[in-house]
């Protein structure tokens, strides 16, 4: 680990304790989940009695999907969006889903594009990426079958050709919203670009160009408020980089340490925490800089040898976890950097966790859910299952509606309470 040095008393009492039940609600009344890993992107969920021993018998339904695809599911109110796709030959349907939270009725399924079928790496999906929505629209990306919205009801709005992708990856960045704008990443093998368009329109406002010979566009933004201006964070094959979202101009970078940047940095503590994607150090970047900032702003970096990333990490309170793709969780002091804790947890994992109550979730492909509570020391709260035995793959990012998760394999979206 290394760290640069570089009103009546009885009325103003009933006022006191209306005003601390209306905060206390409000901090704790879960918010849409309605975009990839919840409504800040970094898998934190305001829910505080999410379950933590579940089984089939928890179940408050489940909805065998028409399609396929590995995208993680988002809600707003009583819907929930997601993606997915089926090969006719050498065209491939992208299709996007409308499911009514309280039954898991398929309420529509629209076909957003029909296109040949890129090349994919083996554990990727035509529908990888999640959808993103404001609550009146539902955005959905497909990489080279397009970017897409639609209202609530399933009628087209608008549609953008975003280019080919190639590489022989296929895609995995979601799109986010910020104000008025849709924005995604679009990294592939040659010409690559990070956009916004109006989401109303589908218009054009910005286009920025990425590294050059980036591997792939995997990697989804966040948007986080630093000294008053806002920085849009993004992961990529050479390290992470901070864009102003208005404009697209870039504001700063700072080198990483091997390659791929699929993981999405989390921010907390003011500080914003990178896994790389292949095995090497984790790290800790203070953001608000200008150009490139490695020498002046990694706040700290640790020797990270667990094998490769593909999860996103997670941070609660001062515990920042990072678990790789072969199941070994690590739990890191958020301030130094300091490897607190390292545990194998069995299984395979490509999701990315999420955090509710203090507690963490990480889904394995196998439909395994590990719940943690992060700290100095590892613990262990329990382990469940879903869709065990069913021939299924999870590798998306569970989501949180009211208290209860929402679990999607490649075929089957399920609620658990």
């Amino acid at each position: 680990m290394f760290r640069p040095s570089c009103l009546a008393a009885e009325t103003v009492l009933m006022v006191s304790i209306t005003m601390v039940t209306v905060v206390h609600s409000a901090a704790t009344e879960p918010a849409h989940w309605s975009r990839f890993r919840g409504p800040e992107g970094t898998g934190i969920s305001r829910a505080v009695k999410v379950p933590v021993n579940f089984g089939d018998g928890n179940v408050v339904w489940q909805s065998k999907l028409p399609v396929s695809g590995h995208s993680s599911p988002i809600q707003w109110d009583d819907r929930i969006f997601l993606t997915g796709a089926v090969a006719e030959g050498d065209r491939v349907e992208r299709h996007v889903l409308c499911l009514d939270t309280k039954s898991g009725k398929v309420l529509w399924d629209k076909t957003a594009a029909v296109v040949p079928g890129e090349s994919l790496h083996k554990m990727n999906s035509w529908a990888t990426p999640s959808c993103v929505t404001d609550g009146e629209r539902v955005i959905a990306f497909f990489g080279a079958g397009g970017l897409h919205c639609f209202d609530n009801d399933g009628s087209k709005l608008w549609s953008k050709n975003l280019g080919t992708f190639p590489g022989g990856w296929g895609v995995g960045a979601s799109p986010i919203i910020f104000n008025e704008m849709v924005i995604q990443n679009c990294d592939a093998e040659g010409k690559s670009y990070l956009i916004a368009l109006d989401r109303k329109t589908g218009s054009e406002v910005w286009r920025t160009p990425r590294e050059a010979k980036p591997r792939g566009g995997w990697s989804t933004p966040i948007v986080i408020d630093v000294k008053e201006r806002p920085e849009l964070i993004l992961n990529g094959e050479f390290g992470v980089s901070a864009y102003n979202p208005n404009t697209g101009e870039p504001l700063w970078n700072c080198n990483g340490f091997n390659g791929r940047g699929t993981p999405v940095p989390v921010w907390g503590n003011g500080l914003l925490y990178v896994v790389n994607g292949k095995s090497g150090d984790v790290y800790a970047v203070r953001p608000g800089g200008r150009g490139d900032v490695t020498q002046t702003h990694m706040v700290w970096h640790t020797e990270r040898r667990g094998g490769r990333d593909l999860p996103s990490p997670i941070l609660v309170n001062d515990c920042l976890v990072a678990i790789s793709m072969s199941g070994i969780a690590t739990g890191y002091d958020a301030s130094t950097g300091e490897e607190l804790w390292k545990e194998r947890l069995g299984g395979n994992y490509s999701g990315s966790p999420i955090a509710a109550g203090g507690r963490i979730y990480a889904l394995a492909e196998d439909g395994s859910v590990v719940v943690l509570k992060p700290g100095e020391k590892f613990e262990l709260v329990s382990r469940n299952s879903i869709g065990e035995g069913q021939g299924e793959i999870f590798r998306s990012s569970p989501g949180v509606v009211s208290n209860d998760l929402l679990i999607r394999s490649d075929s089957t979206l399920y609620r658990v309470k």
